[in-house]
């Protein structure tokens, strides 16, 4: 691009957006980012963006459908103030998880989204951890899915851990489990398989894979409720554990997740700041990684017409 690159943000992750831009030497944008008295977005672009390569940040985190309504506004805002270029950075990807029919009558939110964007006039997307990969194939537009996989493992590493051993909460998140396991020197899998009699009932947890005596990571790719982390890590305490640790993508948190991980037998739950969290609302177990450098040199990456290949692995 020859334009020249300009960042501005919603106000889900302004924090996060901040630091990318300061990662990158560039301020802000200036924009408007309100809401009329009966809840309605008031956005306007505050200064000049025709032909520039434009990137917003905004996570659709909670409130998810005011912060994609922010998201979609502002796209259609910098299109018709002629951008050159818009991308969409969504840190956290909200309704990933609407990805398929479970049951008949089902949407499937996550392609809704995707051609909800799309229409807006998005011309890319990058977004971290997405719960479903094959979401990417629900846009006709590049999009780049970056892991934070390894800026958590370099967390871990730095523990200096004697006997890790890495653990999927569950059967969907093996091949998430396994790549973390690939990034930690001598470190075996484990899974945690469960017996769900209703849907918020679960009768036995069952673990393949020696995890006795050894330090527990269990590694996901968000914390919504907590019920998976706290369930797994007091499973895994009954069967030997010598500690447990958590890794998160995504700090959902929602309802009281944050106490009922504070009562359970974690020692540190690892998660990034792709949500902000309140500093009110952390405790002593929760450690932040940060993802402004990965976001940084990705938006570097894309406005030079460089390869983001890299950044995926």
């Amino acid at each position: 691009m020859d334009g020249e690159l300009k960042i501005f943000s919603g106000s889900s992750n302004r924090g996060l957006a901040a630091r990318i831009a300061n990662t990158l030497g560039r301020p802000l944008g200036e924009a408007r980012v309100e809401h009329f008295p009966d809840g309605e977005a008031d956005i306007q672009i505050l200064e000049n963006v025709r032909g520039t390569d434009v990137f917003v940040v905004q996570s659709t985190c909670a409130p998810v459908d005011r912060n994609l309504m922010q998201l979609l506004i502002m796209i259609d805002a910098l299109r018709r103030a002629s951008a050159g270029r818009v991308t969409a950075l969504i840190p956290y990807f909200g309704y990933a998880r609407q990805e398929k029919k479970s049951t008949g009558r089902e949407p499937i939110t996550a392609k809704l989204v995707a051609n909800i964007l799309e229409a807006a006039g998005v011309s890319r997307i990058v977004t971290l951890d997405l719960h479903a990969p094959a979401v990417q194939g629900f846009f006709d537009i590049p999009v780049d899915h970056l892991l934070a996989a390894p800026l958590l493992a370099d967390a871990i590493d730095r523990m200096r851990l004697t006997q890790p051993v890495i653990v999927s909460p569950d059967a969907g998140g093996v091949t998430r489990a396994h790549d973390f396991s690939q990034r930690v020197a001598g470190a075996p899998l484990a899974v945690v398989f469960k017996n769900r009699t209703a849907a918020d009932k679960i009768e036995h947890l069952q673990i393949v894979g020696e995890v006795e005596g050894r330090d527990a990571i269990v590694v996901d790719d968000q914390v919504s409720t907590g019920h998976t982390l706290v369930e797994a890590s007091e499973a895994l305490r009954e069967r030997g554990a010598r500690s447990v640790y958590g890794c998160a993508v995504h700090p959902v948190f929602a309802s009281d997740a944050l106490e009922r991980i504070q009562d359970a037998p974690i020692e540190r739950l690892f998660i990034t700041d792709t949500i902000p969290i309140e500093d009110g609302l952390m405790n002593g177990k929760i450690q932040l990684v940060h993802t402004h450098e990965l976001f940084g040199e990705a938006v570097r990456r894309i406005h030079n017409d460089e390869s983001v290949t890299a950044l995926f692995k």
